[in-house]
């Protein structure tokens, strides 16, 4: 999870009104920023941050570990932002297919070219600045994928907790999760050639695929995460390292993970300092604090 999670846990056992205070911010930029990173609207954000701070205090007075604080905080988060989403009711949810997220033979052919010239200083600048890009890219992950993406990568939460606040079973999070890095990888991809943003490839151009690069991608955020048995993750080993497409295909896999965990998505202080003098005083008033 966040360190400022912990931190934020970390404060409100001390239960004074500067240590409180200071943990409410904590919690405050931690729900603006998930927020915005899965609604994209600041005025989203905002409405769930103030939401959600204003239902805490009772919760926070009873969540002693930053684990359980962790995952009530994503919980109601979540379930907010579910509601604040800006689609149609009733629209279907978007499905991903493990065949229209593999790279076409052209787009690795690019790969390919891109990763035998050298890196300029200019391109690092250039990737250093691609923030808005990147969050761009991630609103095009379709919602049910995209907040398994911003819960790990960007909240750094783990598996088990994400199951908890999703409500599903944790093998679903782990496909969810590979299907959402393969999208955003796509999406990043198009948005850097300048092209329209797209998650989805074309089926039948990945028919003529070996069958063991298609295992390999099925398995890629796997092994990425170290979450394969020695045995299954030295197997993939020997297939990428003698397998340029492959070899290119998870360094800019790993690139894309790694954009996304630098993500932010910050609040200015100002914002909703009223109302954290309010929930300050409430929580030491349920704790028993007499300062409060």
């Amino acid at each position: 999870m966040r360190p400022e999670v912990e931190q934020a846990a970390e404060l409100l056992r001390e239960q004074t009104p500067e240590s409180v205070a200071r943990a409410i911010a904590l919690l405050q930029r931690t729900v603006y920023g998930f927020s915005m990173k899965v609604c994209g609207h600041p005025e989203d954000a905002e409405d769930t941050m103030q939401e959600v701070l204003m239902r805490s205090a009772p919760h926070l007075a009873r969540l002693v570990d930053a684990p359980a604080l962790a995952v009530w905080l994503y919980t109601v988060t979540r379930n907010r932002c579910w509601r604040m989403r800006r689609k149609p009711a009733g629209a279907p949810a978007q499905m991903l297919s493990l065949d229209e997220l593999m790279p076409s033979e052209g787009e690795l052919a690019r790969l390919s070219a891109r990763a035998a010239r050298e890196v300029s200083p200019e391109d690092a600048a250039i990737q250093s600045q691609q923030q808005q890009l990147v969050h761009r890219a991630v609103l095009e992950v379709p919602p049910q994928y995209r907040m398994v993406l911003v819960l790990h990568d960007m909240e750094d939460l783990d598996i088990a907790q994400i199951a908890q606040v999703l409500g599903v079973k944790p093998g679903t999070v782990r496909v969810r999760l590979h299907r959402a890095r393969l999208a955003v990888r796509r999406a990043m991809a198009a948005l850097s050639a300048g092209e329209r943003a797209t998650v989805r490839g074309s089926s039948a151009s990945k028919r003529g695929r070996p069958a063991g690069c298609r295992d390999i991608f099925a398995q890629l955020s796997d092994l990425v995460d170290e979450r394969l048995p020695r045995a299954d993750c030295e197997r993939m080993q020997r297939h990428i390292e003698a397998c340029p497409k492959c070899v290119v295909f998870l360094r800019d896999l790993r690139e894309a993970i790694e954009r996304c965990r630098t993500l932010e998505a910050g609040c200015e202080a100002q914002v909703g300092a009223a109302l954290r003098s309010q929930i300050t005083r409430e929580y030491l008033r349920l704790v028993g604090n007499s300062a409060a």
